[in-house]
């Protein structure tokens, strides 16, 4: 392709699904631009200190998403999880909170623009999600315990990477920042440092979904891809 191939990368977090990407743009011949948008300074200046080459605004990611859409060949989009998962709906020391429909607002928004001959989106795009305490509203690719909204087909198998075992883990930050290949003590922020580390996507499964949105199919992968 050898062309600059514009990414955005919304909610960036730590950027756990963005640690691969270099590999995959190098084997492509793309030219990768990346812009992460995070609304905690403290991470988005962690992400900035490991990605040093991307593009990182403090800003509201759902704005920015509205106002800047069309000028990206691919989106990322990982909306805040709390409001939707089982653990807050079923366990009683959490806050009972309404469902964060911002989530569905971006798939509907990003399925419409990206649809038919006059398609103001030409490029790619997947939101994620935790496996919700409902039925999801719309339907949704489940891997493993998420949910993947795009407009591509994705393999069935994005990781063989096996979740590490928390329960009988000394520290759970510890065993997360092994299997994520970060330090997590790094973040000094307000949110808590095991929210932090739970939050990252794994990095093997960003890599195969930034592959197939590039259409590099591996043979593994061949007999694995479907359509919903």
């Amino acid at each position: 392709m050898n062309k600059d191939f514009k990414v955005l990368n919304l909610y960036a977090c730590l950027g756990g699904n963005r640690y691969k990407w270099d590999e995959v743009a190098e084997e492509a011949g793309i030219d990768m631009k990346v812009t992460a948008v995070e609304l905690d300074p403290e991470l988005a200046k962690l992400y900035k200190e490991r990605f040093p080459n991307d593009t990182v605004i403090v800003a509201d990611a759902h704005q920015y998403l509205l106002d800047h859409y069309k000028e990206f060949d691919f989106i990322w989009s990982s909306p805040p999880c709390p409001s939707h998962s089982i653990a807050r709906a079923y366990n009683s020391k959490y806050e009972t909170l309404y469902p964060d429909m911002k989530l569905y607002e971006e798939i509907i928004m990003l399925n419409n623009v990206s649809n038919g001959n006059d398609a103001r989106f030409k490029g790619k795009f997947v939101v994620e999600n935790v496996v919700p305490y409902y039925e999801p509203l719309i339907l949704a690719k489940k891997r493993g315990r998420h949910l993947y909204w795009t407009n591509f087909n994705l393999p069935n198998i994005l990781t063989d990477r096996k979740n590490p075992e928390l329960g009988h883990a000394k520290s759970e930050v510890l065993e997360l920042s092994k299997f994520h290949d970060y330090d997590f003590k790094q973040y000094n922020g307000n949110q808590s440092n095991m929210k932090i580390a739970r939050n990252l996507v794994d990095y093997e499964a960003g890599r195969t979904i930034f592959e197939t949105a590039l259409g590099i199919i591996r043979k593994k992968d061949v007999t694995q891809t479907e359509l919903f």
